[in-house]
């Protein structure tokens, strides 16, 4: 099976320019491609891990990966997908978060002996001159095409600056400019970069009047067509200060039943004929093929012995009676007692698995909340300190959230 058939098998592939050429290109050259990453966080998050994942994938079959860090889009900033401008970031912001970028990266991403560069757009377009910009770049693109795109077009009820209209204009600039230095023939992204894409592609066409390509690849959605990595603190990154281990773990582990086998061939490195059996799987072996999911993520994205704790730690939850050392843990003191006991709202408030009294009392009100495998009904339960006797009681919200809590 070659690498595109297999990249289609998976379902990766959303739309192409020349799908002849690329099949052509990518099962018979050494091609050089490049994905591009604005810095406008201090972390990766799942929705840059499927570009990662497509990317160690064509490295490992032969080609050449660019990694582009948009040390100068950010400073612009992309409008696709967005309902107003993003937040204006310093350059140090910026140069910052592309430090992190490249630490996070640098683990999928092998750039030794050539195998792949990476690259900071800043280092190019901080240095354009404005009238030579317009001459020799804005001139080959038509403003009635660009408000088509899909972009600039969800943008323009709400307005679009004159700022953020340039984006597509610099992003396809950055495909010129590695195509004249560093032989990059193709450019990959989410299919919601689709429009951004297809102006670098046609720049360097209309430029150079050579023949370029460009491939988007399914965004990250659930059934219903939602995107996923998104939880209740928010993204879910690929750093695990700001999203453990065990909660990346978790977001996997718990995905829906519909969901599951596409999140294991767009994601992981199992052999698709392996993943295409459980197509069939039912009940439990979906649970099965959850575990398998959540297990190899984990790995991927932190390590085995990370993978092994949260898998531990996950299944525990699920076993009455069952302690793990890796279990999240919320810490009280003695302080938080009145007369030897604590209101079951404190304590979830102080667990941090309900922002507030009054979500834990809805929390409590629906049902959603047990103590020890002990259902908890009325929202005046309070909680013996004599029930941490055994060194933690174990709060749990619902099926996905719990905590260990312990007394200092």
């Amino acid at each position: 099976m070659t690498l595109f058939e297999e990249l289609q098998r998976r379902g990766l592939i959303a739309q192409m320019t020349n799908p002849e050429l690329i099949e052509k290109k990518l099962n018979s050259e050494r091609v050089t491609f490049y994905i591009g990453f604005d810095a406008t966080a201090d972390s990766l998050h799942v929705g840059h891990f499927l570009q990662l994942m497509v990317m160690r994938r064509m490295q490992l079959a032969g080609h050449r990966p660019i990694v582009l860090l948009g040390t100068g889009t950010t400073m612009v900033g992309d409008p696709t997908g967005k309902t107003d401008m993003r937040k204006m970031l310093t350059v140090e912001e910026i140069n910052y978060n592309a430090e992190r970028f490249r630490q996070q990266i640098s683990k999928f991403i092998d750039f030794s002996d050539d195998k792949a560069l990476l690259l900071k757009n800043g280092d190019w377009l901080m240095k354009l001159n404005y009238i030579e910009m317009l001459r020799d770049v804005g001139v080959h693109f038509s403003v009635n095409r660009m408000l088509t795109a899909e972009s600039v077009k969800s943008r323009m009820e709400r307005g679009l600056s004159f700022l953020e209209f340039n984006y597509m204009i610099m992003q396809s600039y950055d495909f010129l400019h590695m195509f004249r230095s560093d032989n990059c023939t193709m450019q990959l992204g989410g299919d919601d970069q689709w429009s951004n894409i297809i102006g670098g592609v046609e720049l360097v066409r209309r430029v150079e009047q050579k023949e370029v390509c460009g491939m988007t690849f399914t965004l990250l959605t659930t059934s219903e067509g939602k995107k996923m990595g998104k939880t209740e603190k928010g993204a879910l990154w690929l750093d695990p200060n700001k999203t453990s281990p065990y909660e990346f773990y978790q977001y996997w582990r718990n995905v829906d039943d519909a969901d599951v086998i596409k999140c294991l061939k767009l994601l992981t490195f199992l052999p698709i004929e392996e993943i295409e059996a459980m197509e069939s799987w039912e009940g439990s072996q979906l649970n099965r093929a959850k575990e398998i999911l959540a297990f190899e993520l984990t790995k991927m994205v932190h390590s085995e012995e990370d993978a092994d704790k949260a898998q531990e730690a996950s299944r525990a939850l699920f076993s009455v009676g069952t302690d793990s050392a890796h279990m999240p843990t919320a810490s009280i003191g003695a302080a938080d007692f009145t007369d030897n006991q604590i209101s079951v709202l404190d304590l979830l408030v102080k667990a941090q698995l309900a922002p507030s009294k009054a979500e834990a009392r809805r929390l409590v009100q629906q049902g959603g909340v047990t103590l020890d495998d002990e259902k908890i009904s009325d929202i005046g339960a309070m909680v013996d300190k004599s029930a941490f006797d055994k060194g933690h009681v174990i709060l749990r919200k619902g099926k996905k959230s719990f905590k260990k809590v312990v007394v200092e």
